[in-house]
């Protein structure tokens, strides 16, 4: 008899599931997001991350190392040019993430002055920074190996061919035990020094692991909270009967909804002001940019994210199926849109939905003015981007709202 009534249960709630599609949806196809972003989209190597070049001596020596650096799946070369402003100029931009720049004498071989190659460094991107230049080091290690092979054979006319690659390969192998280029030399071709020096500028000094990820945490957690937050708002009222005895009065839907907005912008607002100087206190944390505009962007961050809260609240039936129906959504947004890792460590397909998720552009921008220092002038296409998603997720909720409760 008991068993007959687990088996109604099991029933009941079955159906219960297939009467709220939304929900049933939901709950198939967000396992299968998490394996795939987790699969895919975490711990990726980080590859094609745009650069520039400036070569300055236009000699067998700047072919070569561009024919190198052509060659590593870590580099994508956006430009060669010869003039070291124009590549810098692109690095302040956000073109490219650091330009390469080969001094004039860079193919002078018989110079006794060491090559000093300069890497203009966006440090602002701390990962893509700490990968970027110990390949960079690796790179001209082993190209300042062959220069010196190069030397010796001039210092030495009757070294034959054999030994130089002897000394070559001896020199090249030293460079993958130690990182150090003036150790590998040193220590394989005694009495040469080294000819190539890589001189790292970083355009914004120093950025620790956790500068890099407090804007795009404030930027998170204002999304899952206002999103969250809307569910109870909206969808959560619907089932309790609160919007129901709303309606009964004489409140149109504009009203209704215009409330519910404000009252959540309000909290949300003051909860992401809490979040800043939290993390100014206890990670000491610096705004290089206008602390004003940092704010002014989370306000519209938080209007953004609530109007997407509303849109998808407003034909849920219950908190639950808003849940299921929102959970799609956020999850997803938090590993593309480079929360914790750059969108250059994603395969193609996800650095694609990257673009097409707003908290990707909150990200840009509260690291453009924490990081960078930047003004509006500099993240004006961020700004456009979330208020024209801001709107079209309030005209799609106020479409869509359904009042009949």
């Amino acid at each position: 008899m008991e068993g007959k009534k687990f088996l109604w249960m099991l029933k009941k709630d079955l159906l219960s599931l297939w009467r709220h599609k939304p929900r049933l949806v939901s709950i198939m196809v967000f396992p299968i997001l998490m394996i795939v972003l987790f699969g895919y989209g975490m711990g990726g190597s980080i590859e094609n991350v745009p650069i520039a070049i400036v070569d300055q001596s236009h000699g067998e020596t700047a072919d070569m190392t561009l024919m190198s650096i052509k060659n590593m799946s870590l580099f994508e070369i956006k430009n060669i040019t010869s003039n070291v402003q124009d590549a810098k100029e692109m690095v302040d931009r956000g073109e490219v993430k650091a330009a390469i720049i080969l001094p004039s004498n860079y193919d002078n071989i018989t110079d006794p002055q060491a090559k000093t190659v300069v890497l203009y460094l966006d440090s602002s991107d701390q990962i893509a920074g700490q990968t970027i230049v110990p390949a960079a080091q690796m790179l001209f290690s082993e190209i300042g190996a062959k220069i010196s092979s190069e030397k010796l054979v001039d210092m030495n006319p009757n070294l034959d061919q054999a030994t130089s690659l002897q000394v070559e390969n001896s020199t090249n192998s030293s460079a993958e035990e130690d990182s150090s280029p003036t150790s590998v030399i040193s220590s394989s071709l005694s009495g040469i020094v080294n000819t190539v020096n890589l001189q790292v500028n970083r355009l914004y000094g120093e950025i620790e692991y956790i500068d890099f990820l407090v804007p795009a945490i404030l930027a998170m957690t204002l999304m899952m909270s206002c999103m969250m937050g809307m569910g109870q708002s909206i969808a959560g009222e619907r089932e309790t009967g609160e919007l129901a005895r709303l309606f009964m009065t004489p409140t149109s839907v504009a009203t209704v909804v215009g409330g519910k907005i404000m009252s959540k912008l309000t909290i949300e607002t003051i909860r992401a002001m809490v979040l800043l100087v939290t993390a100014i206190l206890l990670f000491g944390i610096t705004i290089n940019g206008n602390i004003f505009l940092a704010i002014l962007l989370l306000i519209l961050g938080a209007l953004c994210f609530v109007g997407f809260g509303m849109m998808i609240s407003a034909t849920a039936q219950s908190q639950e199926d808003y849940t299921q129906m929102v959970m799609p959504f956020t999850m997803p947004m938090m590993f593309v849109s480079g929360v914790f890792y750059p969108i250059e460590t994603m395969p193609w397909i996800f650095q694609k939905i990257a673009y097409i998720c707003p908290l990707t552009y909150l990200n840009d921008a509260m690291r453009g003015v924490m990081l960078k220092g930047a003004g509006i002038g500099d993240i004006w296409i961020d700004i456009a981007v979330l208020a024209g998603f801001t709107l079209l997720f309030f005209a799609l909720g106020v479409v869509r709202f359904n009042r009949d409760v």
